[in-house]
């Protein structure tokens, strides 16, 4: 198999995974509605916690999370070039899913699924820099933000420029996916972790 299509195989398969989406599939399961009619709309395990089913948001998170790791893994067995490439195809899938009319989540989850399966000495540093910053602030887009700034710094010093380069692509994405937190962080209006939006 030429590596253009092993290329093309780790993105549409990692795209395929990431467009999974767990957050709307586990919200019906558990008769908690349409995730997107909820709170601020998000396809994502913060946005489900705001239903008040924290065994949902668990769950959620565990899904959004492994799909990133399996992705990257399979992937990984090609190569790190394709690896990288999966990766990116899993975060777009999450952020645009073909199931949910190209609607889906910030990417956050995944992307720390991602930073597992390419480095997990790095993925714990994430996590680490996500529980500090959200213990402190209690917003989980600051949390998410300040984690994915820093990440590429940790993929960097734990894995290779190369990965540092992708974790610095993914990280742009998040803060573009995250523009609407930003505004709202700016102006002092961004909800705290676990707060009910109607």
């Amino acid at each position: 198999m030429s590596e253009f299509f092993i290329d093309l195989a780790a993105f549409v398969g990692g795209y395929l995974l990431g467009s999974i989406p767990f957050a709307f599939v586990i919200t019906k399961a558990f008769g908690l509605g349409d995730i997107r009619s909820v709170g601020s709309g998000n396809v994502g395990a913060t946005n489900v916690l705001r239903t008040g089913n924290r065994f949902a948001a668990a769950l959620t998170l565990l899904g959004d999370v492994g799909k990133g790791i399996v992705a990257v893994l399979i992937a990984r067995q090609f190569g790190d070039g394709p690896a990288l490439i999966a990766a990116l195809g899993a975060f777009l899938g999450h952020i645009f899913p073909i199931w949910l009319n190209f609607k889906g989540g910030k990417g956050v989850a995944t992307y720390i699924g991602i930073v597992f399966a390419l480095a997990w000495p790095a993925a714990l540093m994430v996590c680490a820099t996500w529980l500090v910053v959200a213990a402190v602030g209690r917003i989980s887009s600051l949390a998410a933000l300040v984690a994915a700034a820093l990440s590429p710094i940790y993929m960097y010093y734990e894995a290779s420029p190369a990965y540092a380069f992708g974790a610095a692509i993914l990280a742009v994405l998040i803060f573009i996916t995250h523009r609407e937190n930003i505004r709202r962080l700016l102006k002092g209006e961004e909800p705290k972790i676990g707060a009910k939006k109607s």
